[in-house]
């Protein structure tokens, strides 16, 4: 049995265990990540990469990555509510391809179309360029022991057989829904877990659009008179198709000879199809009662379990990701205190509640129609037919749209109450779901604006901690500076003064923003004490009660570095 001994290891490298080994090496700490499998995807559980997700791309340069992925971008997102695809259409929201979507206001970037076979290979790629990362496939966790300096993991390869001894400082299970680290800790799931049974199936059509009148489309969601009962989305916009059969809380196996049946029924007549593959899984409304201890960390579906009814699930899982990666590397690197740490589950958990609450909402959004079917009528031709499926497709077009539009969820979120921001009394904002109006109150995301030489807001942020001076710099700067140097604490002063209009979306003269682009600190004079902001932020010490911004005159700073490797 071989022996050694890694910063960081992550077991499961999907795209969530992918994404933190590249934003780890991206910050340059040592990482190994494990995969049981050999990492081909064969049943795609995602095809929607959020606006945050993207922002975080856009970080690490590889935006342009996923929008140039495989899938068309100039593919129809409509979704579509039918009887069948030759059969009557109660009606459609209609929705720009790629190509033509704006991005929204308080974004530089936009929503994309990247299924998770085109998406993990791109994060693959990203993460596979630094020499930080490991990868070791075909390679399993069989046991894990958490002492009180390290944690050792005992790893299988799969190929040879062989034992391994891995000491690591921390560890993440990024493992998914049966996660393994999960169930070595002991921390059970709370919530429904059962939502409905599902089968999902992947067939093959390549000329799928030519055998119907409803044209190209992103989802298909097909209501007979017992109500909604199949959806079919177009998975890489040419001859791949998922199709997702909605059960019940009744569990029961489905013959390949009844899917074959549904498929026919979902076209309407009988067309020529290939099945690929049949995949059972369990809608679930889950979150874990904890998110790890003090050196074993869960993110992602191993720590929350949700309906793929709005996008949320990677999207969580990512951003799950983002915020305990730079922790991971202030506390590896020596600048993080011990609540570092301990507030990624106080920040993270509520995120999690709050999307699979809304992903729950969305399902029961499109469940509706088996408490309100189509009236007899609707599945008739002629005058009175047409009126009663307007009416019906008004009815159901109306309360989709909350799925559709849900910028909010993906940005709203906010860390206001953690432990390591230092929070000013100011009130919350509403939480929306379709909208969010941005605010620089510590704890949420630092706003998007477009700079004067181009750049976004959001593209200053990401490495260390950043002083956003809308005023003179004057003592406060010099003060940030000097503590940061003691503590060895990575800083960076970025003037913005001449950003007038930037400065009253963040409300305050100098903005503190973390690596994970979250404001930690606002004001507009120097606090009563930088050293004790810059300890709460770092997690060195607890937060005094916050005050109200106070009055001060500053005017310019330029931007400075400072660099790490002070005293602490």
């Amino acid at each position: 049995m071989t022996s050694r001994k890694v910063p960081v290891l992550i077991v499961g490298a999907g795209p969530v265990g992918l994404a933190l080994a590249g934003d780890l090496g991206w910050r340059g700490v040592q990482c190994c990540l494990v995969e049981k499998t050999d990492g081909a995807i064969y049943q795609p559980r995602m095809d929607m990469v959020g606006v945050r997700t993207m922002e975080f791309c856009r970080r690490w340069g590889i935006a342009g990555w996923v929008e140039n992925s495989p899938y068309p971008r100039d593919y129809p997102q409509d979704n579509v509510w039918l009887e069948s695809l030759t059969g009557f259409e109660f009606g459609r929201e209609r929705m720009a391809s790629k190509n033509e979507e704006p991005c929204p206001p308080q974004s530089p970037q936009k929503r994309e179309r990247c299924p998770q076979d085109m998406f993990d290979p791109i994060l693959r790629r990203f993460a596979g360029q630094f020499s930080a990362v490991e990868f070791r496939y075909r390679t399993e966790l069989i046991d894990l022991e958490e002492g009180r300096t390290s944690v050792t993991a005992m790893l299988r390869d799969l190929v040879t057989g062989q034992e391994e001894k891995v000491v690591a400082d921390y560890l993440v299970g990024t493992d998914g829904a049966a996660s393994v680290v999960r169930e070595k800790l002991g921390i059970p799931m709370r919530g429904e877990p059962v939502l409905t049974y599902t089968t999902n199936v992947i067939f093959r059509c390549r000329d799928l659009p030519s055998l119907h009148d409803k044209g190209k489309a992103y989802r298909f969601i097909f209501i007979g008179r017992e109500g909604t009962w199949l959806t079919i989305v177009a998975i890489d916009g040419a001859d791949r198709w998922r199709m997702s059969i909605i059960g019940d809380k009744s569990k029961r196996e489905i013959p390949e000879s009844e899917i074959r049946a549904l498929i026919v029924r979902a076209m309407g007549k009988p067309f020529e199809f290939e099945i690929e593959s049949i995949m059972p899984w369990v809608r679930r409304e889950l979150v874990a009662e904890s998110y790890g201890t003090d050196r074993v960390f869960l993110a992602g579906d191993a720590c929350h379990l949700m309906s793929p009814t709005g996008g949320f699930g990677m999207n969580t899982g990512i951003a799950d990701a983002i915020d305990l990666s730079w922790k991971l590397e202030a506390v590896v690197e020596g600048w993080g205190g011990p609540e570092l740490l301990r507030s990624y589950g106080i920040e993270r958990k509520p995120v999690a509640e709050r999307a699979v609450k809304e992903a729950s909402g969305n399902l029961g959004r499109m469940l509706a129609a088996r408490k309100k079917g189509p009236p007899d009528i609707a599945f008739q031709s002629g005058p009175d037919g047409d009126a009663a499926r307007k009416e019906y497709g008004d009815w159901y077009t109306e309360t989709m749209k909350r799925e559709w539009y849900s910028t909010g969820i993906h940005l709203g979120f906010d860390y206001y109450h953690s432990p390591v921001v230092y929070s000013d009394n100011t009130p919350a904002p509403p939480d929306e779901v379709s909208d969010y109006v941005q605010t620089a109150r510590p704890g949420h995301r630092a706003p998007h604006a477009w700079l004067k030489d181009g750049r976004s807001t959001l593209d200053l942020f990401g490495r260390g901690f950043v002083l956003v001076c809308f005023a003179e710099a004057g003592t406060v700067g010099d003060s940030f500076a000097a503590e940061a140097r003691k503590r060895g604490f990575p800083l960076r002063l970025t003037d913005l003064s001449d950003e007038a209009k930037i400065r009253e979306l963040y409300g305050a003269d100098y903005v503190l923003v973390r690596p994970d682009g979250h404001v930690a600190w606002r004001g507009n004079a120097q606090p009563e004490s930088v050293g004790h902001v810059i300890d709460v932020v770092r997690g060195l010490a607890a937060r005094r009660a916050g005050t109200r911004l106070a009055g001060a005159d500053h005017q310019f700073v330029k931007e400075q570095a400072i660099p790490a490797g002070g005293t602490q």
